[in-house]
């Protein structure tokens, strides 16, 4: 066979094997691009895996795996008051023993709760002074008795030396039954802790334990004393020239000697 009849027949046998490869390849993609595919003999034959792009492993997910918020304590005992009050309801309203039980037991599990706060709450206390707010007002009742004598020696003390500052202004009405019992009241209590007292009449009309009254002119108004009400003692502090209402109406011999201290004495907030 002559050389041209050679070329010839190996050019035919070259396309008859191109055309079958040609068919198998892949289909061009939507875009134009043709998509590889693996090949036969070296991914299904010899399973030679991904290295030989065979089997290409799937992306992983880049989706961060949250935690479910976690409920807070607010949320958690609003639950239970729901269902606390559900099971109730439910109870009443279709009164099964099953229902009743329960309820009971629920509303059982939530008291063994509280009685275990409150038995924690009481430990605390005793071990941790600094919180123990019986420590600076006894409710014992041994506790209390030494509590309130030492607030009297105290509050006594106190009072013995105030009429070096502080006056008293008594407004009253001779028209008042209510200063009838009042007015030696507090003159017992200014009588013993040396405190002077200025009546003022609003009535025009005189006092029997306070003599020496002026009639008010006008001074309850300049000293900003609210109302009309008597009697009504006030405090009034020579240093600072400040008025102090201490109260209306009739007030016992401790009630007056507490409210001067307090005023005077302690701060805000300091007793409870």
């Amino acid at each position: 066979m002559s050389m041209i009849a050679r070329l010839s027949m190996l050019v035919t046998l070259g396309l008859g094997l191109a055309a079958p490869l040609m068919a198998e390849e892949a289909p061009p993609s939507s875009d134009g691009v043709e998509q590889s595919r693996p090949d036969d003999f070296y991914c299904g034959e010899r399973k030679l895996g991904q290295w030989f792009y065979c089997d290409r492993p799937k992306a992983a997910s880049r989706e961060a795996q949250t935690a479910p918020p976690q409920q807070s304590a607010v949320d958690r005992m609003a639950a239970i008051t729901r269902q606390l009050d559900e099971l109730k309801a439910k109870a009443i309203l279709e009164p099964s023993e099953e229902n009743v039980i329960a309820y009971v037991r629920f509303q059982r599990e939530q008291l063994d709760r509280a009685s275990t706060f409150s038995d924690t709450w009481q430990r605390a206390l005793w071990q941790n002074p600094d919180i123990d707010y019986t420590l600076q007002r006894p409710v014992s009742t041994v506790g209390k008795r030494a509590w309130l004598d030492n607030r009297k020696a105290d509050r006594d003390a106190v009072l013995t030396n105030l009429g070096q500052r502080y006056g008293l202004f008594y407004f009253y009405a001779q028209s008042c039954g209510a200063c009838e019992l009042f007015a030696p009241i507090l003159r017992s209590v200014t009588d013993s802790h040396r405190m002077a007292v200025m009546a003022v009449s609003m009535d025009g009309g005189p006092s029997r334990e306070f003599p020496n009254y002026v009639v008010d002119s006008g001074q309850r108004a300049r000293m900003g004393v609210p109302g009309n009400e008597t009697p009504a003692l006030v405090l009034f502090d020579t240093v600072t020239k400040r008025t102090i209402p201490v109260g209306y109406g009739i007030l016992s011999a401790d009630e007056i000697m507490d409210r001067i201290f307090t005023l005077t004495n302690t701060k805000v907030g300091s007793d409870y």
